[in-house]
């Protein structure tokens, strides 16, 4: 009975009990921690970083530096969103590391970016995140870090050493590319239905 009425504890901590048994080296909290954590995380590293294997390493090393800067987060603001700047800095430190992020520097008219909403409405979500993983490393960097994780240009110029022009060029095309693999898809729907219709 103790041992059940323990396991009923641990599923009820909140999260700031959590953060406090983190806080004193408890594993168990961390290990709570992690597995709360570590799911959505990924998530948020696999869009950046396409390999799964390193989008896990770049995941957990994110995640024990959050254990190991857990004392910097101050309950001010969502902790969900503190660890997801950790994760999204780690996943840009392993592309500037590790990959060319072939950022093209001339600047085409960037005033005219085509509107999303007709993906959103065409695509789930789970689509929509594989179109985007499809994007080259740059153009995909700078989508994920505007339109998804809400940085500025300028916040994004500073974070990859970029002018704010070279980053709004990067997400004109990133938003270009995709709206072309839209109609690609839909070509291809469209396709299917007649070939389908001629058949019967």
């Amino acid at each position: 009975m103790k041992v059940k009425t323990m396991l009923r504890i641990n599923k009820s901590l909140t999260e700031e009990e959590l953060l406090e048994g983190c806080r004193k080296g408890k594993s168990s909290a961390q290990r709570s921690l992690y597995d709360r954590l570590a799911p959505k995380m990924l998530g948020v590293c696999l869009r950046y970083i396409r390999d799964r294997e390193e989008a896990e390493h770049v995941m957990i090393g994110g995640i024990v530096k959050v254990f190991e800067k857990l004392d910097q987060f101050k309950s001010e603001g969502s902790f969900e969103g503190w660890v997801r700047r950790i994760i999204v800095n780690d996943c840009l430190m392993y592309i500037r590391k590790n990959r060319n992020m072939s950022l093209q520097t001339e600047i085409e008219n960037v005033s005219n970016s085509p509107n999303l909403s007709v993906m959103e409405d065409a695509l789930d979500q789970a689509d929509l995140l594989k179109m985007i993983g499809e994007l080259p490393v740059g153009y995909r960097t700078v989508f994920n870090l505007y339109a998804i994780e809400g940085y500025s240009h300028a916040e994004i110029a500073k974070q990859l050493d970029i002018s704010e022009n070279t980053s709004k060029s990067q997400l004109s095309r990133a938003r270009k590319w995709l709206q072309a693999r839209l109609a690609e898809l839909e070509q291809e729907l469209e396709n299917n239905i007649t070939n389908g219709s001629t058949k019967h």
